[in-house]
């Protein structure tokens, strides 16, 4: 069994400007306050991103009209979901599995800036055995 963390040096670094947004602001702020502080310190600490990039779906190969918008892709592989909630729940927790299935990543980080006294951050891997199914016949 492999106990290597998934982009281990990358995550380190969001997870470091993640901290940082919260030692300045704190909680209380709605979400889009947190989302410009990232994207003003992601930008600092040099961390390329991609703030709230449009995601097409599809249904049985056809496009559908609505899409998805993760708050930041950085390093071009990892989802950054950002919330401001009370607690983190289920849901919030399959939105974040939704954009990796979409994207193909395989490493999201679910980030709640609504929670006292620290920010809460879970990691989310991508499920292995959609990236090892073969194809139906």
């Amino acid at each position: 069994m492999n106990s290597e963390l998934l982009f281990k040096e990358e995550s380190y670094k969001i997870v470091g400007a993640c901290f940082e947004v919260y030692r300045e602001k704190g909680c209380g702020f709605l979400e889009p306050v947190h989302q410009e502080c990232m994207e003003i310190e992601l930008r600092l600490q040099a961390i390329p991103f991609v703030p709230q990039k449009l995601l097409l779906l599809d249904y049985k190969g056809t496009p559908l009209r609505n899409g998805y918008q993760p708050d930041l892709i950085c390093y071009d592989k990892i989802i950054v979901e950002l919330k401001a909630v009370k607690e983190l729940t289920e849901e919030h927790r399959a939105q974040v599995q939704n954009y990796l299935k979409a994207t193909g990543h395989e490493l999201g980080l679910l980030v709640n800036f609504g929670h006292y006294p620290k920010v809460q951050i879970e990691r989310i891997a991508a499920s292995r055995a959609r990236f090892n199914r073969k194809p139906e016949a």
